[in-house]
């Protein structure tokens, strides 16, 4: 298979944070709901970045709330956080053949920008879209991303942990990869969603891009190409902190 680009959800797939998001949202609505959450309400909530779920849920405080969710998910993140297993090898793999790197993910640029920095992400990746208040926006952000890349859709996968973004790559006309590597991802419902590869383990993922993924660098080369013509790093918020 001739990639251009893998394009990867953040939160169960490169990265476990969703505990972490789900402790920092906790603590931040008991304090200013009197509420306590349960990790099936907050992921209930989700599609909007944490701006929009918090201007929702708490509109008369949300900037107040906002910061204290951003402090208690970066003290968390600080204690608890990590990459999945193997997935520094699968980025270098990939990038080893060619592939460009981008990150879709619907969290917000303040989070994202914990994550990048901590595990030190930012220069593995050409293009990093993040969610907006409004709702969720994968396809339109995978759909940015193949515009800066200057690429046909059914060059470039998406890899992610939930059905609904089986269904984002869909609508975007990408090739579909399913991350089943979370002890909590349900891969037997990820399959049945329909990607093209539901991957057990990151090990499995590995060995799929070195069974399956041509290089497209020349061997006269070096082995990292050039980030594709028309690509620009989408920074907004996040810099290169």
């Amino acid at each position: 298979m001739r990639l251009d680009g893998v394009i990867f959800d953040l939160d169960g797939t490169l990265t476990d944070t969703l505990p972490i998001c789900f402790v920092a949202f906790r603590r931040a609505m008991e304090e200013f709901t009197g509420r306590q959450y349960t990790d099936e309400e907050i992921m209930g909530c989700f599609g909007p970045s944490e701006e929009g779920i918090i201007q929702r849920l708490v509109p008369d405080r949300w900037e107040d709330c906002l910061s204290s969710y951003l402090e208690a998910y970066e003290r968390e993140h600080r204690r608890a956080a990590r990459l999945f297993p193997g997935i520094e090898t699968a980025l270098a793999r990939l990038r080893e053949r060619g592939v460009a790197l981008a990150i879709v993910t619907g969290r917000g640029p303040k989070t994202v920008a914990i994550t990048l920095r901590q595990f030190d992400l930012s220069h593995r990746f050409d293009v990093v879209e993040t969610g907006v208040p409004e709702g969720s926006n994968k396809p339109s952000g995978i759909q940015r991303v193949l515009e800066m890349w200057g690429t046909s859709p059914d060059r470039v996968a998406y890899v992610g942990d939930a059905v609904s973004y089986v269904e984002d790559a869909k609508v975007a006309g990408v090739i579909s990869l399913g991350a089943a590597w979370d002890p909590r991802s349900n891969a037997e419902s990820l399959h049945r969603g329909g990607p093209q590869e539901t991957f057990p383990s990151v090990e499995r993922f590995i060995h799929w891009i070195d069974t399956t993924v041509e290089s497209i660098v020349d061997a006269h080369e070096p082995e990292e190409r050039p980030i594709p013509a028309g690509t620009d790093r989408h920074r907004e918020d996040l810099g290169d902190r």
